[in-house]
């Protein structure tokens, strides 16, 4: 894999987080390359089946282009917190030390990073959220209990999973991942909410309000920050309420 595949589909995963497909002129600003070499590698990355690419409408990633996408943008986030947390490096020059970096560590390492850094949730220069491991955990403390073998050996997670802040009002998920230490699991556990548990959206909140949840018949208000901690199966996965299987 070359690293300029790695920063483009990064750069696409980015760019199109909201639906939006990305332009030719939009990872040319971001990249800082020419957009006639954009589209040469536009065309590339077709061929190998990493985006869908039509002339003048923008690029879009396949589930193969956004499962790499994503996992450079977890990479990169993560390595920022450590040249902030631990390296006590500015916030003005973790990202461009972070792009340097990203393509060298490997999966184990990027395990061992996350679990040393405690599971952050964003990055430090900009507070974007950090995509969750494709490992098959449903919480970040069973992997941190995982001790039975070789990392090779870890199962990946079959199902996308995507923040509830994802979701729609009126849709309905299974949660699969929550992300956090000791207390996070206990405090929604508390509420009872746990990995396999239903829930069925109720109404999100502008500008980073509360999001209300219904539980087993139950009301639930959530924090916008823990929110974005839980994880459900990808809308792929689920049904909004009132559909039939």
């Amino acid at each position: 894999m070359h690293d300029s595949t790695e920063e483009y589909l990064e750069a696409i995963y980015n760019l199109t987080r909201g639906g939006k497909a990305a332009t030719t002129s939009d990872i040319s600003k971001r990249l800082n390359i020419s957009p006639a070499s954009v589209t040469e590698m536009f065309k590339k990355l077709a061929a190998d089946e990493y985006i869908c690419y039509a002339p003048y409408q923008g690029v879009t990633l396949t589930e193969k282009g956004k499962a790499l996408g994503q996992k450079m943008a977890r990479k990169h986030r993560l390595l920022e917190r450590f040249l902030h947390d631990t390296l006590k490096i500015g916030k003005d020059k973790v990202h461009e030390e972070a792009c340097a970096m990203e393509h060298t560590l490997s999966d184990e390492a990027e395990r061992a990073l996350c679990l040393s850094l405690n599971y952050p949730d964003r990055c430090p220069d900009d507070g974007k959220t950090i995509p969750p491991c494709n490992l098959d955990f449903a919480t970040c403390q069973q992997c941190r209990e995982w001790n039975e073998g070789n990392f090779e050996e870890l199962k990946k997670r079959k199902k996308e999973v995507i923040s509830l802040l994802e979701l729609k009002p009126n849709q309905a998920a299974r949660i699969a991942f929550i992300r956090g230490g000791k207390s996070m699991l206990q405090r929604l556990c508390d509420m009872g909410l746990t990995p396999g548990t239903e829930i069925n959206v109720a109404r999100i909140a502008p500008l980073k309000g509360p999001v209300e949840i219904n539980v087993r018949g139950s009301n639930l208000a959530l924090g916008n920050r823990i929110a974005d901690n839980i994880f459900v199966e990808a809308p792929g996965e689920i049904q909004s309420a009132g559909e039939t299987g």
